[in-house]
């Protein structure tokens, strides 16, 4: 169980405090609610763009990390497909420094023409080198938009199309900064060696201030039921074939997410797994295979990830793959290999939060995603996944009309 205490801001910033006395440090999470789900379609990369845009100065302070060092603390930040996250880990006297810094960034950025070059520059180059010029980079640029026809799901993170960052106007910039760059938009975390008295005093001082902005209210398309199956065909310069089938899956706002997560684990977690076993142990016709879920907040994919051995046929593959999945939709799993997957999910729990870093995140995720109360019902959940709802939702995600197949040949 994590402890916590909530509460929220005159300007609509929810704020969540997590004690540990036990580290001599202090973590700041501070979660935007906003991911590239948020853009539009012909303007896509912006929430990844500003991860990077957010640590070249803010108004009142030209550089982010030289005084967070000089108290000997780290940042960070990561984007996804819906949220962006800014992290700083701090000795935890020195907590207020980080205050400062975020809270600088939250009023405003220094919109410098300079800085917006230069992250553009980075951002282009790591498109291509992340995305185009490493083997298999270039995956979720096929696998989305074929997995995915109207839901914003269907453009990766770095964005549908490099040009949409190169032709980037400072008024785009601005005008997604303060659309999603609010207050009442944002998840602030507290965790670490510090006092609730402490923490209320610092948010009221740093952060209250700041002018609550125009709620945002999201309005996506939903993805439409797919009845067909759908694929598709790549190839680039790599050391093997590969083979990728996507399911339409419940996402981590659907109670049924673990039921599909468990799934994920039996078909394609380790070597114990249903694919390893049958395919790259039994039959050897892979090099590597896994499976995972995506673990959005909308409406997901289960994912398999087959790399092939030489000679080995997409057919040959696939076949196994299918046989390998009827297995399991006519209900062979067993309570002892359900079980498994089960005490592996809570290993995870359990050593995930070992990390103070870790619990802050947590509880920013949980309560981005309904209510922070979520983070301690994630092992009653799982253990109340019974085999008779395992059954039924692998049946039901596991159909041929519900997949996207992308091979991806060898040049």
């Amino acid at each position: 169980m994590i402890s916590y205490h909530k509460f929220v801001l005159d300007n609509g910033l929810r704020v969540i405090f997590h004690q540990d006395k036990s580290t001599p440090m202090a973590v700041l999470n501070l979660l935007y609610n906003v991911g590239s789900r948020d853009e539009d379609e012909n303007k896509t990369g912006f929430a990844h763009l500003f991860e990077h845009l957010m640590f070249g100065g803010s108004q009142n302070i030209p550089s982010f990390d030289e005084p967070l060092q000089k108290v000997g603390g780290e940042n960070n930040a990561f984007t996804s497909t819906d949220i962006t996250n800014y992290y700083i880990t701090v000795p935890a006297e020195n907590i207020e420094t980080a205050f400062w810094l975020e809270s600088d960034r939250m009023l405003g950025l220094s919109f410098d023409p300079k800085v917006l070059e230069i992250q553009r520059k980075v951002v282009i180059e790591e498109f291509k080198q992340r995305y185009l010029n490493q083997p298999y980079g270039d995956v979720w640029l096929k696998l989305r938009p074929l997995a995915y026809t109207q839901h914003p799901y269907k453009w990766a993170t770095i964005g549908k199309n490099i040009e949409h960052i190169e032709e980037a106007t400072m008024d785009d910039v601005k005008s997604f900064f303060y659309k999603y760059y609010i207050p009442n938009n944002a998840i602030l975390v507290l965790a670490g060696n510090l006092e609730l008295k402490q923490v209320t005093d610092l948010c009221k001082k740093w952060f209250e201030p700041i002018p609550m902005g125009t709620p945002y209210h999201r309005n996506l398309p939903k993805e439409p039921k797919q009845i067909a199956p759908r694929t598709g065909h790549s190839n680039n310069k790599v050391p093997l074939k590969a083979l990728y089938k996507v399911y339409h899956a419940p996402g981590k706002s659907d109670d049924l997410f673990f039921e599909s997560d468990l799934l994920s684990d039996v078909l394609g977690r380790g070597q114990s797994s249903v694919l390893y076993q049958s395919l790259v142990k039994d039959q050897k016709l892979c090099n590597s295979i896994q499976a995972y879920n995506t673990s959005s907040i909308d409406p997901g994919l289960l994912v398999i990830d087959a790399k092939l051995n030489e000679n080995v046929s997409f057919e040959a593959a696939e076949v196994a793959i299918q046989e390998a999945i009827k297995s399991i939709v006519n209900k062979s799993t067993t309570e002892q290999q359900l079980q498994k997957v089960k005490n592996q999910a809570f290993s995870t729990l359990v050593f995930g939060e070992m990390e103070v870093l870790n619990r802050a995140m947590a509880l920013a995720f949980a309560e981005n995603i309904r209510d922070v109360s979520l983070v301690n019902e994630e092992y009653e959940k799982l253990e109340g996944v019974s085999l008779e709802s395992f059954n039924t939702l692998s049946q039901e995600i596991l159909q041929e009309s519900n997949c996207s197949t992308l091979y991806y040949d060898t040049e």
